[in-house]
């Protein structure tokens, strides 16, 4: 599980991509905005990581597009990788069949991102997939489903609600991610590692237990964000952007990213609840008040603010 990360974006907010042939729509638990998805272009928000709320993406298509003027023959299949909730699943499959009146698959997987997603095959037939978090499914589940695909206004929002709601609070099911081979800690200007020594001896009496090194340069492409570094916390990693290892970048500058991320072990998240969903808050104020005891924190941020464009351009 990634649980912090230092990040920034260049304001540049709004991405305009092209949709995918088949309409469709999900639940997304790795970017956390609210997308629509549609035949025509769609629109997609990219925020700085600590101004965006922790919400799980809900992308919904027109419900013009998803009921039939002729509704097919109520039937329903379902694909059940995981068993041994056969009879619940016969129960949801049957009463989806009935409210959307219409055939449908319902698939159940172990996917990290997509928690409840929606689209048309080829030959127009509905399939829906859902995390196995929805297993044994709850007692009104295919109510909230049924609203979500084909819903109108305040029933689909309700049900938007109420499968954020639920994910939420199932996140602790979602397998954590594999990170990939932590790069080595020495680089071509900065050596991570005797950075970490040395900020852990200042600040930490040596209490922090991590592995450091530099990811992986990333594809070449147009970049209109970067984030400098990241915790892992369920291998207690930390990785910093190669785009840090030039000589235009001052070491203060990288002494303050390591920090920043050595912070998140000391100050680890804390469930957060908003009305009744419940969050992580990752930047909590026991985090922001230990990150403004380095003493070139504020220099930190101004040089990056000032140097951002290096930083997206380079090419290490």
């Amino acid at each position: 599980m990634e649980t912090g990360a230092f990040f920034y974006d260049t304001g540049a907010e709004v991405n305009r991509k092209l949709a995918s042939r088949t309409a469709g729509a999900r639940y997304n638990s790795a970017v956390n905005l609210r997308t629509l998805f549609r035949r025509a272009p769609a629109t997609q928000l990219s925020l700085p990581l600590d101004t965006v709320p922790a919400r799980l993406v809900a992308a919904i298509m027109p419900a013009s597009a998803l009921v039939p003027q002729t509704p097919p023959p109520v039937q329903a299949q379902a694909t059940i990788p995981f068993g041994g909730h056969e009879s619940a699943i016969d129960s949801l499959r049957g009463a989806l069949s009935r409210q959307l009146g219409e055939s449908a698959t319902v698939e159940f997987h172990d996917n990290r991102s997509t928690m409840v997603s929606f689209r048309r095959d080829s030959r127009g037939a509905l399939r829906i997939r859902l995390h196995h978090m929805f297993l044994p499914p709850p007692a009104d589940l295919a109510h909230h489903l049924a609203a979500f695909i084909a819903g109108h206004g305040f029933s689909r929002a309700a049900a938007s609600h109420w499968i954020d709601t639920y994910i939420r609070g199932h996140q602790a099911v979602i397998r954590p991610a594999r990170a990939s081979p932590l790069g080595p800690s020495r680089g071509r200007y900065h050596d991570l590692q005797a950075i970490f020594d040395s900020l852990n001896q200042q600040f930490f009496g040596g209490g922090v237990a991590a592995t450091i090194g530099w990811g992986r340069a990333p594809r070449q492409q147009r970049r209109r964000s970067i984030k400098m570094g990241v915790y892992f916390h369920h291998s207690q990693q930390i990785r910093l952007h190669p785009a840090l290892d030039q000589p235009e970048v001052p070491t203060y500058l990288v002494e303050f990213v390591v920090y920043h991320e050595m912070c998140h072990q000391v100050c680890p998240p804390e469930n957060a609840v908003a009305g009744k969903a419940h969050r992580k808050r990752i930047h909590t104020r026991a985090f922001h008040a230990r990150e403004k005891l380095h003493p070139d924190r504020e220099r930190a941020l101004a040089w990056e603010k000032r140097n951002l464009k290096l930083l997206l351009r380079s090419t290490p």
